[in-house]
């Protein structure tokens, strides 16, 4: 296979027609990032005039945060010193899907936004504007950037209407921490069952059993599922990942014949389900799941009455997060962090950890309303340069991180501590840190350090508690990654990243399953036990009537197009 995540590319977009000279030829080099200052990072010199200021909006659909100005945030407000723009962000609340209908209803669109899982219908929309030209004429970053992944992104129209999010620039650097799927459980309960290891599901479930039957008092939760809107595969996916598999979406691609099969209709699915039946029988369940909107999922993980639950690391980080600042305040609030767990159905080997991929159906673009396309492009070419990347992922020299006399960076204690869910709102990490085009987490900058700070050894260790270490002791680990399997390369990861047309079979088989399984879940999960044979029959039946060979086809054909292109 070919060395592909040696070189560079990532999500992002950035310029400004007042860059220096020094960023232009897309060869800068990562240096401290300071306080601005009357004339650094792009801002007009005395010959050339400045550029009124101007606010543009930006709606994500994938956000979980208040709406902001970005100038109201320390980043944001660098970055419109240098560029004079300033991004009013609307973050997603209700269902996606209604509000994405709305605007192409009324055919008005913020200047940017993140569709997320409805990008197909922004696109069949005709919502977004080429960015090809603009990023030839405009983007010398994106370019270096997003250069090695551009075939990959153009549309069948050999057009780019987006950039993603996860191109990695450099080398690759794994992650120490769980930000991908895993079994969660709250630290108190392994702490009373003596830290044992849990590998099966019945494992995890009996511990969930146990610990509620002994603090039956105490109004806990034993696990809850998130159920809203496009984030249903939070409950949808387990299956096969219990198998033994990592997030490939709607299929798992076997190994050696790399053929593409769908789960939800298999046994494995049948087998999850029957599971939270049988929770829900015992009263463990928490039926308000089906019900809950993401906000209210989070709060009940924070409110330190859920006692388990599956999820991903970057869906609940709002949450945990909460709970990490709690704990650093007192410690003793630590017993309700939780803690990662490698489940699989029979202790098979798991494959939770994502290996290098490149997620290509999903990005920011600029929309045919926005007022400035020109001057978009810009900002976001100029946001990748090096020493912006650096800004937006390590902060400022001195303030957020230091650098020893080797040049690498890290994070005193103090620093630490004081980067809380506060301080990266405030300051603005918690607004740039994903949902704009970056370099990919897994990056390095150009001067060898990790491009994500909880991705540099220093800041990794130095940022545990000590409650983290002994947890992290009793299993015999430094990182939470070691609890679990190193991921097998799969050139094609992941298959749920695989551009499908608007109107297109693929795509439609997707929409109609969606509603199958979100129609019947409910109904097998909430069920009598007695009932759920024949509910399970009746979704068959259902499940039957959709093309399922025919989408299984096209994911193996083009899943056997990425192996051959990555040789």
């Amino acid at each position: 296979m070919k060395k592909r995540f040696l070189v560079s590319a990532v999500s992002v977009l950035t310029l400004t027609s007042l860059v220096a000279s020094a960023c232009s030829d897309g060869n800068s080099k990562s240096e401290p990032t300071k306080a601005p200052t009357n004339n650094a990072g792009g801002q007009a010199t005395e010959t050339e005039k400045p550029l009124d200021k101007v606010t543009f909006t930006y709606f994500n659909g994938a956000g979980a945060a208040k709406d902001i100005n970005t100038n109201e945030t320390t980043i944001g407000k660098m970055l419109e010193d240098q560029t004079g723009v300033n991004f009013k962000i609307e973050n997603l609340v209700g269902d996606l899907n209604t509000k994405i209908g709305t605007m192409i209803a009324s055919n008005k669109y913020p200047d940017v936004m993140i569709p997320d899982a409805a990008i197909d219908e922004i696109l069949g929309a005709g919502a977004f504007i080429d960015l090809t030209d603009l990023i030839e004429k405009h983007g010398p970053n994106i370019k270096r950037v997003y250069g090695p992944y551009f075939n990959q992104m153009k549309a069948e129209d050999g057009k780019i209407y987006f950039l993603p999010f996860s191109n990695v620039v450099g080398e690759y650097v794994p992650d120490p921490n769980i930000n991908q799927g895993a079994f969660w459980v709250q630290r108190r309960v392994l702490k009373e069952a003596g830290y044992p290891k849990i590998k099966t599901l019945d494992e995890y479930f009996n511990l969930i059993r146990d610990y509620a039957s002994k603090h039956s008092g105490e109004d806990l939760t034993g696990f809850v599922a998130l159920t809203h809107d496009w984030r249903f595969f939070a409950t949808s996916n387990p299956p096969m990942h219990l198998e033994g598999f990592p997030n490939d979406g709607e299929v798992i691609v076997d190994m050696n014949t790399f053929e593409a099969k769908t789960y939800s209709a298999a046994d494995s699915t049948k087998r999850w389900l029957s599971e939270l039946n049988k929770l829900n029988a015992e009263g463990l369940f928490d039926k308000a799941s089906f019900v809950d909107n993401y906000d209210q999922y989070l709060a009940k993980l924070s409110s330190g009455k859920v006692i388990g639950f599956f999820d991903y690391g970057w869906q609940i980080a709002n949450a945990q997060n909460v709970l990490k600042d709690a704990a650093k305040a007192d410690p003793a609030k630590d017993d309700f962090v939780y803690f990662p767990l490698p489940v699989t159905f029979d202790g098979q080997k798991d494959q939770y950890l994502d290996p290098p991929g490149f997620v290509k159906n999903r990005g920011m673009g600029i929309t045919v309303s926005a007022k400035d396309p020109e001057r978009i492009i810009k900002y976001l070419d100029n946001l990748l340069t090096e020493e912006n990347q650096t800004l937006k992922s390590w902060g400022i020299v001195g303030e957020t991180y230091e650098v020893d006399a080797n040049g690498r960076y890290y994070r005193t204690a103090e620093q630490i501590k004081k980067i809380d869910e506060a301080f990266r709102e405030k300051f603005g990490f918690k607004y740039y840190d994903w949902n704009w085009p970056q370099y990919g987490t897994n990056s390095t900058l150009a001067n060898g350090n990790a491009f994500a700070p909880g991705l540099q050894p220093e800041v990794f260790q130095m940022d545990l508690t000590d409650a983290d270490k002994v947890i992290l002791d009793k299993y015999g680990a430094q990182t939470y990654a070691e609890m679990f399997a190193a991921p097998d390369d799969r050139p094609w990861f992941p298959a749920w990243g695989i551009p499908k047309e608007q109107g297109s079979a693929p795509q439609i088989y997707e929409t109609k399953k969606t509603e199958i399984v979100k129609k019947y879940f409910p109904k097998l999960v909430l069920a009598k036990p007695a009932e759920f044979e024949g509910i399970w029959n009746e979704y068959l039946g259902e499940f039957g009537k959709l093309d399922t060979a025919d989408y299984e086809a096209f994911v193996t054909t083009e899943v056997k197009k990425l192996i051959e292109a990555a040789k």
